[in-house]
């Protein structure tokens, strides 16, 4: 199987492009461009990978990482689902910011991806600048604060990682029942490393909407219950509202 050498932000921005749907006839890149912010915690790998791959998926800066969040989300809502963008900020307090539109997100079911910086996964330069330690857990972070506000959650700890969290990355973001924010932690110094991906990993894919039958019992019910109904309602309520009208013009 081919392979290619690519650094784990290297391979993700990779991959984001290579995703693809169709939209009135014209197959058109998923992700429109991913909002960011940089500084510690994904400047060195995201941001770097990003400006190489620009052309493809453009970057857009932002000074508030809730409100470009929230346009991310907002972005998707408009079309309708079928589009969305990426979210990318540094580690701890820049994280957090996104918490909220995360939540937006979450409770109405629109697809947005976010990449907040993490800590270290070798844990050598532990602690760092803006990160939340928890002196009872090494594993915890800033943005453990996702978990309950994210349809899928992963920390990207390893490169080879990101093959099965980014294709269940897709498939929830595509998906009408499970769509909504997906976050990614990932450890700073795992962005910058490099692995040998399997070419067909960057190989274009398109996604389409899942339609799901509607389940023939339930229909069949629905559309007997009307006809087996000896007084419609629609035709109750309009004679009361006409005996209603006799009984004002009477008084």
């Amino acid at each position: 199987m081919k392979s290619l050498r690519l650094t784990t932000a290297q391979a993700l921005v990779r991959f984001l492009t290579a995703q693809k749907t169709e939209i009135a006839g014209e197959v058109v890149p998923v992700f429109a461009g991913c909002w960011a912010i940089f500084g510690h915690g994904n400047v060195a790998g995201l941001g770097e990978a990003l400006w190489h791959a620009r052309g493809a998926l453009p970057t857009l800066r932002a000074h508030n990482e809730q409100a470009m969040a929230l346009a991310a989300i907002a972005y998707a809502k408009q079309m309708r689902r079928r589009r969305m963008m990426v979210a990318t900020t540094s580690i701890g307090p820049g994280a957090t910011n996104m918490v909220t539109a995360a939540a937006v997100a979450h409770v109405d079911r629109l697809p947005v991806l976010l990449l907040p910086g993490d800590v270290f996964a070798s844990r050598r330069p532990d602690p760092v600048l803006q990160q939340i330690e928890d002196f009872g857990d090494g594993t915890v972070s800033a943005n453990d604060c996702f978990r309950p506000v994210s349809r899928y959650f992963d920390r990207i700890t390893r490169p080879e990682q990101i093959v099965p969290a980014l294709t269940r990355a897709m498939q929830v973001l595509t998906d009408p029942a499970d769509c909504g924010p997906v976050t990614l932690a990932m450890c700073q110094d795992v962005q910058t490393e490099a692995w040998d991906f399997p070419e067909s990993f960057f190989s274009e894919r398109l996604w389409t909407p899942r339609r799901i039958r509607p389940d023939e019992t339930e229909l069949a019910a629905a559309v007997t219950a009307p006809r087996a109904a000896g007084r419609p309602a629609g035709a109750a309520r309009g004679r009361q509202r006409a005996g209603s009208r006799r009984g004002r013009r009477t008084g």
